[in-house]
């Protein structure tokens, strides 16, 4: 088959294609024929090998997938041959076939094609966990999402807006505040030429209950200062390249919580939110909620759809595809 291999760590043009054995699924796996794959910024940084796990080299970079299962392990039962399905791991959805555990795998919903199937998964569960499992958000909630053009922010956006809170995006360009007002969002604050802070407590009356945050750097502080007393600041991610430094005095004067999303062990932690994030997203999905892909590249051209992604460049999702899926 063919797959992106990362043989050194380095930006996303070291990414290269080439022929790789065709995986075998153990007793517990699936292999899965890739119709379509997503890129995310934690593919970027594993890339790079500025994630906050290291995998060795070489590699085949994507966490997120849609396709057709081509075979399943001895132990497999509930998953078979033929069937449609989305998933998501580590590393390896950039190749035209993976190998992953059954658990990996959800069924891929009819209401979603296959590209919007690859990129729904991952950002709109982070989007989900990060406003209803640890943001505690509620319908009319004044909710804040930086980095709102994103693929996690557009997600959050149409989430928090599906759900019934108040949305302020938050963007570096009006084209991106337009992107997430075409979104639900109900005010846009272009944090490049406006003052974070002041504008969202005038907008607020006088705080947020919630921010989102999966940029970092130097917006996350004035964000934080937005809140409400009581609100919860919910880190997601560092797309700035920068982990913001918070004085912690600002958390003690105005009981506020600061909480982070991290997918791979959330599971484990929270055993039941999976399930109940699942059934939330899957009826907005059947109410018509499918993610904002601004940008289709083939499997030849990873390191251009990573570099997108690097020079943020992207809004919404940018997504792989094989074998002629759209």
């Amino acid at each position: 088959m063919r797959a992106a291999r990362c043989g050194r760590y380095g930006p996303p043009d070291v990414v290269r294609v080439c022929d790789v054995a065709d995986p075998l699924p153990a007793r517990d796996e699936v292999v899965v024929e890739i119709r379509a794959a997503a890129v995310n910024f934690p593919d970027v940084l594993t890339v790079a090998d500025k994630y906050q796990v290291s995998v060795p080299t070489p590699f085949t970079p994507g966490s997120e997938f849609a396709g057709v299962v081509r075979a399943v392990g001895a132990d497999v039962r509930s998953i078979g041959p033929g069937d449609a399905v989305m998933g998501s791991a580590m590393t390896g959805a950039f190749a035209e076939q993976i190998c992953v555990p059954s658990r990996a795998l959800t069924p891929k919903p009819d209401d979603l094609d296959w590209v919007s199937a690859a990129a729904f998964r991952v950002t709109y569960t982070t989007a989900y966990h990060a406003l209803v499992t640890f943001g505690a958000m509620r319908a009319g909630d004044w909710v804040v999402v930086l980095g709102a053009a994103g693929g996690v922010g557009t997600a959050a956006v149409d989430v928090a807006t599906r759900l019934g809170a108040r949305v302020i995006a938050c963007a570096s360009s009006e084209e991106r505040l337009h992107t997430a007002a075409k979104l639900g969002a109900e005010v846009g604050v272009s944090y490049d030429s406006e003052d974070l802070k002041t504008r969202i407590k005038e907008i607020t009356g006088g705080g947020a209950q919630v921010v989102i945050d999966p940029v970092g750097g130097k917006y996350a502080e004035p964000a934080l200062r937005a809140l409400a007393p009581g609100g919860t600041f919910v880190t997601v991610g560092y797309a700035t390249g920068d982990i913001p430094r918070i004085p912690l005095n600002l958390v003690l004067l105005k009981d506020l919580t600061i909480r982070g999303v991290e997918l791979r062990t959330l599971a484990q932690r929270h055993p039941d939110a999976p399930a109940r994030a699942q059934q939330t997203l899957a009826a907005l999905v059947a109410d018509g909620m499918k993610p904002l892909v601004s940008q289709v590249f083939d499997l030849d051209d990873v390191a251009a759809a990573l570099a997108s992604l690097n020079d943020r460049a992207a809004v919404g999702k940018v997504v792989i595809t094989l074998d002629g899926a759209c």
